[in-house]
């Protein structure tokens, strides 16, 4: 355990104006990381929340800070708004006497597979693996391709494993459709895990519906509807299906947080220094 007590960390969410789970794994995962001491600051910012990506540099007291996007694959928020918002010229930036360290997010960590593994190991206790077909569920669309590369990605180092009989991907809205899981996998059981940061709308609601295991959206989160992730096994279309929460709630997420930085170091030490 490394320690950084004269140092910052921030940690970027999208967040949401109308789902208050969006940022929850965000402060969840914050709260861990601050409770271990490693850090002698840390927050939490938003794209879509309050405290905004343009306050919270004006909350650091310390002139090094490291900021770790908590998102599941490199794309438009990572390229492009986070940095526009922080005012960042590059992995390192230098504003104003301070030193601010941009690392990878999240999803990009090899550790995700493990992550993958484990939740899916822990919704489908004694269920042989050699006897599941694993599904990793995407958004999907052309809008939001880098998570689709991302989850396709994780299914082939998780069927490089040798662990399930099937690993697929399977989508919201492109093909492979969710909705047809029953037509791709083969196996008597079938485990789901939503490749997502946050339990929301899509991973309480609409892949619920689409896998059949729901009735149709509300439009509205209720303590009834988030009781779908606890309601395992289901037993439909001559299968036996479980479902798992968004892996961006596990818990080990603080510590790809905390991986990230380190790996940031090892990469960008001596620019950090110059």
């Amino acid at each position: 355990m490394f320690a950084k007590p004269h140092s910052a960390l921030i940690i970027v969410g999208h967040g949401s104006t109308v789902n208050a789970d969006s940022s929850t794994p965000t402060y969840d995962h914050a709260a861990e990381i601050t409770r271990r001491g490693i850090f002698g600051e840390v927050y939490c910012a938003f794209w879509k929340e309050e405290p905004s990506l343009r306050q919270v540099l004006h909350m650091v007291d310390a002139d090094d800070i490291y900021v770790v996007p908590n998102f599941i694959s490199e794309g438009y928020f990572t390229r492009t708004v986070i940095p526009r918002e922080l005012e960042l010229t590059g992995p390192v930036s230098q504003r104003d006497g301070r030193t601010i360290k941009y690392c990878e997010p999240v999803g990009n960590h090899p550790r995700m597979t493990e992550l993958l593994v484990r939740r899916a190991a822990e919704i489908a206790p004694g269920v042989p693996p050699q006897k599941t077909s694993l599904l990793i569920v995407g958004h999907g669309t052309d809008l939001n391709d880098n998570s689709a590369v991302a989850a396709k990605r994780e299914v082939e180092r998780i069927a490089e494993r040798g662990l399930y009989a099937e690993v697929l991907n399977a989508y919201m809205e492109e093909e492979p459709l969710i909705s047809q899981w029953d037509e791709a996998a083969t196996q008597p059981n079938v485990v789901v895990v939503p490749f997502f940061i946050a339990d929301g709308l899509h991973s309480y609601e609409d892949i619920p519906v689409l896998l059949g295991i729901a009735t149709e959206s509300t439009g509205a989160a209720s303590a009834t509807q988030k009781e779908i992730f606890r309601r395992n096994p289901y037993r439909l279309r001559g299968r036996t299906l479980y479902y798992a929460s968004a892996i961006g709630t596990e818990p080990l997420f603080a510590d790809v947080i905390l991986d990230q930085v380190t790996a940031f170091d090892a990469t960008h030490a001596n620019a950090a220094l110059a």
